[in-house]
């Protein structure tokens, strides 16, 4: 997974302490009522589209170029979701971040679904009923961004 040159500055100075970054995701549906989602090359885990927002990027032009870089997909935002921590999370180099995570109920607009990047193995539609494994947590966004009305989710 390649990590942003601001990422790699702040290491730099900072070494492996943890770092409080902005994080933004995507439930994609297109007008079939599939959802896109991506098998992580990291870790082979499936999972929405996510990704880090550059400095000074707003979240939801930053998710629109997330989805485009790692699937071919352009997207247009329709609702903000979810706003949850997601971290500690500690990288297999003992790098640690915590993100402020911000997920988007997104519609499909045009191109083709594809590994588009090295961030992913494979990308695909899948409906509801046939999910591949997913963690509960982003099984729970797949779920609730259907019905994203403008309200996100976040813990009160």
């Amino acid at each position: 997974m390649p990590v942003p040159d601001f990422v790699v500055q702040l290491r730099s100075k900072i070494g492996h302490d943890p770092l409080w970054l902005p994080g933004v995701g995507a439930v994609v549906y297109n007008d079939d009522g599939r959802v896109l989602l991506g098998k992580r090359a990291d870790n082979g885990q499936w999972t929405i589209i996510t990704g880090m927002l550059d400095p000074g990027e707003e979240p939801a032009p930053g998710i629109v170029r997330e989805v485009f870089e790692e699937t071919g997909v352009h997207v247009e935002v329709e609702h903000l979701a979810s706003v949850e921590v997601v971290g500690p999370v500690t990288f297999p180099n003992g790098d640690v971040c915590s993100f402020l995570s911000l997920v988007f109920s997104c519609r499909y607009r045009g191109g083709e679904a594809r590994v588009n990047d090295d961030e992913s193995t494979d990308v695909g539609w899948f409906s509801l009923d046939a999910l591949p494994e997913l963690n509960d947590r982003h099984r729970h966004l797949v779920e609730s961004a259907r019905h994203a009305g403008g309200v996100p989710f976040f813990v009160r």
